[in-house]
């Protein structure tokens, strides 16, 4: 069993690096966004400062930032999902890749495919067929 203590500051941790980066790539000023956060989660600042460094989260307030996250209820009490949260480079990297997808032929597609393979299994390695 998880330790619920620190899977949801973690998690809570990782939404909060999301949600930095996402403002940040809109060209939002970094300073303020701790309290934009707490705005967007329904908590004062002083909460989220707390709760950053060492305030356990508990299930109401668990809840509710994951509604307000968007992300199903649950995903803060789980180990390991903040390695799921996508930050604002690989979110853009995804975008431009189906772009390339959607815009090319079957050769190019075919070509798309073979290079992210290769690199998805090292540059050595021969990638699956």
């Amino acid at each position: 069993m998880p330790n619920l203590t620190v899977a949801r500051r973690r998690n809570v941790l990782a939404l909060h690096r999301r949600f930095l980066e996402g403002a940040i790539a809109a060209g939002l000023p970094a300073k303020g966004l701790d309290q934009a956060f707490a705005r967007k989660i329904e908590i004062s600042p002083s909460m989220w400062s707390q709760i950053k460094s060492s305030r356990p989260i508990g299930d109401t307030l668990a809840r509710q930032i994951e509604r307000h996250c968007e992300v199903e209820t649950g995903w803060l009490d789980e180990e390991d999902r903040a390695s799921e949260v996508p930050d604002a480079a690989e979110e853009r990297f995804i975008a431009a890749a189906r772009g390339a997808w959607r815009q090319a032929n079957a050769k190019g597609k075919k070509e798309l495919s073979g290079w992210l393979k290769q690199r998805a299994h090292g540059a050595g390695e021969e990638p699956p067929a």
